[in-house]
This record gives C-alpha cells, structure tokens and sequence, in this order.
C-alpha cells in the first residue's frame, strides 16, 4: 500500500462532506505510489479564478488538478468546489457522496499522469475508475440510462 501524506484544507467550510478518513481511503484507493497530496475545497468564486488562471475557463469548475511531481513521489495540488458538485450530481441524477468519490479518485488518477484527452487513454483512465469506485461501493459514473 503506498504511502499518504494527505493534507486537507477546507473541509469544514461545507456542510454535509465526508469525513476526512473518508476522503483519504478514496485518495488511497486511487494511489499507484508514495504521494504527497493537498486537497482543497474552495468556493465558486475561488473555483472561477483559478480556472480562469490556470485553465483559460472563466466559470466554477467542480475539479482541478495540480501535478507538481509524478516521481519518484506524486506530488499534486487537488481543488474541488463543493458547489459545483452538488449542482452536477443533481443535474446527473447521482447521489453527491457518489459524485464527489468519482472527482476524488479521477482527480487522484490525473496526479498520477492518467489523462482523458486521447480516445485510448481516456478508456484506460475509464476502466481504472470504475474498477478503484466499485471496490468503493460506488456505481459506475459512466452507464446512462
């Protein structure tokens, strides 16, 4: 089992979010290697600007990633905005607990070098969340109905 150093900031700014030993076996499960993690949850305003920094994307975005390292320790800044969350699981029709699992395992997986911007590297990252969510006991975020 690789090893965590998980820093949380945040966390309590947002009702109804999972306990942080929650948060960490999600992180956990997703994990290849030794990582040095920081998961901050943020407000949409916060959310906006650093999309729009970093991204070029002038709006809340539910998840970003920050790699810094890959090697021979991952080493990642993870942004999530609460807000947005909420607003896509219900859009989606998915529980947000189970929304929020899926951001943190992808956005875990985005850390590590995994990325979606290539058909067959897309269904790599796919498949890998999906089997990390069901060993969860969250269902697939990607069957429709």
């Amino acid at each position: 089992m690789p090893a965590l150093d998980l820093t949380i900031q945040g966390l309590g700014r947002f009702a109804g979010m999972p306990a942080r030993s929650t948060l960490a076996r999600w992180i956990a499960a997703a994990l290849e290697r030794d990582a040095e993690l920081v998961l901050r949850f943020v407000g949409a305003g916060e959310g906006r600007r650093l999309n729009r920094t970093f991204r070029g994307r002038d709006y809340a975005t539910d998840v970003l990633t920050f790699d810094y390292a890959q090697a021979p320790r991952v080493q990642a800044d993870i942004v999530i905005c609460p807000s947005v969350v909420r607003r896509a699981a219900r859009e989606r029709g998915r529980p947000f607990r189970a929304h929020l699992a899926h951001l943190v395992v992808h956005a875990t997986l985005h850390a590590q070098g995994y990325e979606h911007e290539r058909a067959a590297a897309a269904r790599k990252m796919e498949t890998c969340e999906v089997g990390i969510l069901a060993r969860l006991g969250v269902g697939d975020p990607y069957l429709t109905d």
